[in-house]
């Protein structure tokens, strides 16, 4: 080992020795402390993946994004996933990449329309509506908050193209009506998985992650979510052209492929004829799209990394958790003062939240305004 390698070994050990020791230092709950409804969880894993990615001092994305790429895809069983540097960016990614010429005549063009939920977080529609297609509004159910898929047809017209909606607070929608609906009418579906990132769903006799069922889904790595890097998002796909569209409009609208850092690895950086470019012309500086720059830091990536190998604790005590709120309340027949949630059909929820729905006579005020002075955080279901 070189002196340079040795010094490097000894400060990741000395961050993990001060983290162990001090900065995660277990306190017990004294009552009276405010609980937060969601924050970070993590170890001395992600504050020493973090500082190796320090020391090597590459500010873009490099290999720890590479590597949580590839995780991510792997976890999900999905071939594709692209980092980014939000939720709210995936969610604009997965919904431009539509919008690319190179989909024909199921490319979303201005006035197009695109069908999603009245109840849901704003950069959910967001996107269409800053590109110009019509968001139109579909109620939910009680008590699993998703799209009533009975309403489906009749918010259809000749200008739908796509539908575009969220697994409210970790519940799954009901994908296999929603999907059939896709089919029939041969619309793309995007799954806003921001708050679902490990729920399940059965389709066909066969179990898979929320996120990977539809054409396009996404995730958030905001701290309250399920896995955290601070900021941070991804957009995932098993189909090759939209991963390739997803790609070039997170990195610039660009064409080359190339990771950044990179050239010519594929070969043919000058030998290409691109439309009216002169034959030739530089790949690299070709670009197909109005694109944006929404790629996220290795030094986050690198905290994902960590984070992504305790996702399936941090799964199984999440469900824990809701479990154990859902058996405390009907024990104190709350179900006569609350609705309580419930999982859609086929679902296995890895929960956001927690969702109460007070029944007719019960002031929402007055129970927030108790909860909150009793020291527990709460916050609304997205709208209204």
């Amino acid at each position: 080992m070189t002196e340079k390698e040795q010094a490097r070994e000894d400060i990741l050990r000395r961050v993990r020795d001060y983290c162990d020791r001090y900065h995660n230092e277990k306190k017990e709950f004294v009552p009276g402390e405010r609980i937060p409804y969601a924050s970070r969880v993590y170890d001395s894993d992600e504050m020493v993946n973090l500082v190796d990615s320090a020391l090597e001092f590459w500010l873009t994305s490099g290999r720890y994004t590479d590597e949580f790429e590839k995780g991510l895809a792997d976890y999900l069983h999905v071939r594709f996933a692209s980092l980014v540097n939000s939720g709210s960016s995936a969610n604009l990614l997965a919904f431009m990449a539509l919008t690319s010429p190179l989909l024909g005549e199921r490319q979303i063009k201005r006035g197009d329309e695109v069908i999603t939920v009245a109840a849901g977080f704003p950069t959910t529609v967001t996107p269409m509506i800053q590109y110009g297609a019509v968001p139109v509004f579909v109620d939910v159910t009680i008590p699993q908050y998703n799209i009533d898929v009975s309403a489906l047809e009749g918010a259809l017209s000749e200008k739908t193209k796509a539908v575009m909606i969220a697994h409210s607070l970790g519940n799954p929608f009901d994908l296999s009506g929603v999907l059939a609906f896709c089919r029939k009418h041969s619309l793309w579906l995007v799954e806003d998985n921001c708050d679902a990132l490990g729920s399940t769903y059965e389709l066909d006799g066969e179990k898979k992650f929320t996120g990977t069922i539809g054409d396009i889904g996404t995730s958030s790595f905001y701290p309250p979510h399920h896995m955290t890097m601070g900021e941070g998002g991804a957009v995932y796909t098993d189909n090759p052209l939209l991963n390739r569209i997803i790609r070039s409009f997170r990195d610039w609208g660009r064409d080359c492929v190339c990771p950044s850092g990179k050239d010519d690895t594929c070969g043919h950086r000058f030998d290409g004829q691109y439309g009216e470019l002169p034959a030739g012309y530089d790949h690299k500086y070709v670009y197909s799209h109005f694109g944006y720059n929404l790629k996220a830091t290795d030094m986050q990536a690198a905290i994902g990394c960590a984070q992504l190998k305790k996702m399936p604790y941090f799964a199984e005590r999440r469900r824990h958790n809701h479990r154990r709120l859902l058996e405390g309340l009907k024990a104190r027949n709350a179900e006569k003062y609350f609705i309580l949630p419930e999982p859609a059909e086929h679902a296995d929820p890895d929960w956001f939240g927690f969702l109460l729905t007070c029944r007719a006579g019960v002031d929402r005020t007055k129970v927030v305004r108790y909860v909150e002075e009793h020291g527990i955080q709460t916050r609304m279901l997205f709208a209204g």
